[in-house]
């Protein structure tokens, strides 16, 4: 089993060409671009025919493994493009995929398309048999503190480059929308010259395209960037949201803190204090942070706080749920604008 991470890929594919690569992950972009990369590799290896198979319900893995069998147009190579926009191949699926990994058929080269799959099936038997019979690609999101440095490649293909404030604008324009990032970047080559970007004509010519979700927000306000907590919250809004979803996550956040900090008083390690108040990746290293930063009377003063935003963002009350909500992912972030309206009522 050959496991390569995706920087990797284009000097793997200059070098040499495997009978099957497995791509799996919840970046579409650059699973995209990473399918692209091999279906070239494929092509400048000989493979003058390509078959594209897409399993939806009653997909037919009989006919699949038939055509694997079988020779290409002329005897020719062919590259198998096998999509599976589930992740689940079902039970047929599984023993075929299995059958199809175990015998690969030498005349073609076989890519398999995945969504991001949980860890039971990454442990399952049909897709440790395909990575284990060829070259398994995770494709993951760039993470925020990594985005600069991707944007700086990107523009170093287009003979262009940013200073470090430059960088930074355009990750925080373009933060969680990858494709969009890209075409904000391809834009930049059409506008402006090669060379050092001039910040002012970057900010003009670039459109904020930044995607948030609610895991971003609970990231912010418990890292204590209250500047970006106040962002992602109008984003949200302009889009359209509902407030239910961000007033949800901030009740998770401030009882997950309260038995965190629990814990941690009773002496429980903080990391061991975190997975036990079930917060995972990215969160939990904020969370553990907010923790230490918080001081330890916030949360539970919070509790009446949090039943009047559920309250507002069901329609219950005559203030705006976005401000309050706001307001109180300043207070978390440790940056207050105003007194909470139900810590003044008490």
């Amino acid at each position: 089993m050959t496991q390569l991470k995706l920087e990797a890929l284009a000097s793997h594919l200059e070098r040499k060409l495997a009978p099957l690569y497995v791509i799996h992950g919840d970046e579409p972009l650059l699973a995209l671009e990473a399918g692209d990369a091999i279906r070239a590799a494929a092509r400048r290896a000989g493979c003058e025919e390509r078959e594209v198979f897409v399993v939806e319900p009653q997909f037919r893995w009989d006919a699949f493994l038939a055509n694997n069998a079988n020779l290409g147009l002329f005897g020719t190579r062919r590259l198998v493009d096998l999509r599976i926009p589930t992740g689940k191949p079902g039970v047929e699926g599984a023993k075929a995929l299995e059958a199809y990994a175990s015998n690969p058929n030498p005349d073609n080269v076989t890519l398999v398309t995945l969504p991001k799959l949980e860890k039971a099936a990454q442990s399952s038997a049909w897709f440790t048999a395909l990575a284990q019979a060829g070259v398994e690609v995770a494709v993951w999101p760039v993470a925020r503190e990594e985005l600069p440095r991707w944007i700086s490649q990107r523009l170093a293909r287009q003979g262009q480059k940013a200073s470090p404030d430059t960088l930074a604008f355009l990750a925080e324009a373009s933060e969680g929308n990858l494709l969009a990032a890209k075409q904000e970047i391809e834009k930049l080559a059409l506008l402006l010259p090669a060379g050092q970007l001039d910040h002012d004509a970057v900010v003009d010519a670039v459109a904020d395209v930044a995607r948030y979700d609610v895991a971003a927000l609970s990231e912010a306000w418990l890292g204590g960037d209250a500047r970006r907590a106040l962002r992602i919250l109008d984003v949200l809004r302009g889009e359209g949201e509902s407030p239910v979803l961000p007033v949800w996550q901030l009740s998770e956040d401030v009882h997950a803190l309260a038995l965190v900090q629990g814990l941690v008083a009773q002496g429980v390690p903080a990391g061991n204090a975190v997975r036990q108040a079930r917060v995972w990746g990215r969160r939990a290293m904020a969370m553990e942070r907010a923790a230490q930063r918080i001081p330890k009377d916030l949360a539970p003063s919070l509790v009446a706080e949090l039943a009047r935003l559920d309250a507002l963002s069901k329609g219950l009350g005559s203030q705006d749920p976005w401000d309050e909500l706001g307001a109180v992912a300043l207070v978390l972030a440790g940056k207050p604008a105003r007194p909470l309206v139900a810590q003044a009522q008490a």
